[in-house]
């Protein structure tokens, strides 16, 4: 379950310029919920399209690949947030994630005038992975990242307006894994922490981390480790939350500058931190 400590980052940058305190490099993940919604999509799109300097767009689309999957009769399996991918689900997301959801988010931020460029773990070799092996648990096609094509992606968003990556990697032997939207955007955002100033992102449709997750009310503006422990401990966290919270410390532990987890229609405030719930050490 956990993420790999020996995550590599492939070819060379320059190492951070003094100046990259006033030229941060944004990796946003927006949540299935938002990609499910065309119109919070396309509200999402239009601030993200507005972002000043580089910017790297997470998704994955969960949601729809679990649709498409039950109307192919292809049962699906989550545990703790985390998808068991046998060989026809892997078809399935490869399809959604890499295919239709990549190439629609990509279509919508051209429309709004940003140059954006799509990519799946496996095109330019961006992102190298391994099948999980667990003590207990076959996961099927998961990969956990071994590593980071970080040349391609500086010299990408050179380029580029933005980058737009699907969670799809792959294994350099012509496996294609399943891997965390989530655990994808905290490897990249640490990749690049090392030659950028690098804030991190988590969107979707709630305002933050909740207490309850029926009650927006119950944000909880900040989080630190020995906080993040009790609450697993007196099970106040939801399933699909952890995924995030143990990146986001990953993140943190490994040079990113600032984690932020909160409601995708306030992108804005939440890459000021005036919203949302700030990950933070002690």
């Amino acid at each position: 379950m956990s993420v790999s400590n020996d995550i590599t980052q492939t070819g060379q940058l320059s190492e951070k310029p003094a100046a990259a305190e006033q030229d941060p490099v944004y990796v946003i993940k927006i949540g299935g919920n938002i990609i499910d919604d065309e119109t919070q999509l396309h509200a999402f799109l239009t601030a993200f399209a507005a972002v000043k300097g580089k910017k790297i767009l997470v998704h994955g689309g969960g949601k729809l690949a679990t649709r498409l999957a039950e109307q192919m009769g292809v049962q699906q399996q989550l545990v703790d947030g985390r998808r068991i991918t046998d060989a026809e689900t892997l078809k399935i997301v490869t399809m959604v994630y890499a295919g239709y959801i990549n190439k629609h988010i990509v279509a919508g931020l051209q429309s709004k005038g940003c140059n954006a460029i799509g990519l799946s773990g496996a095109d330019g070799d961006l992102i190298r992975a391994h099948k999980r092996v667990h003590p207990v648990l076959d996961y099927g096609f998961v990969g956990d990242i071994d590593s980071v094509n970080t040349k391609l992606i500086g010299q990408l968003l050179e380029a580029q307006d933005a980058l737009v990556v699907a969670p799809i990697t792959h294994d350099g032997s012509g496996l294609l894994l399943n891997t965390n939207a989530d655990t994808i955007a905290q490897e990249i955002a640490t990749g690049l922490g090392k030659h950028f100033t690098t804030i991190l992102i988590y969107s979707f449709e709630k305002p933050g981390v909740l207490l309850d997750v029926n009650d927006e009310a119950s944000l909880i503006p900040s989080i630190h480790p020995a906080y993040y422990t009790e609450l697993k401990a007196k099970s106040l966290i939801f399933a699909g939350m952890i995924p995030k919270l143990d990146n986001a410390f990953a993140a943190l532990e490994k040079g990113v500058r600032k984690v932020i987890i909160g409601n995708a229609a306030s992108l804005q405030q939440l890459m000021e931190g005036k919203t949302g719930t700030i990950i933070h050490h002690e």
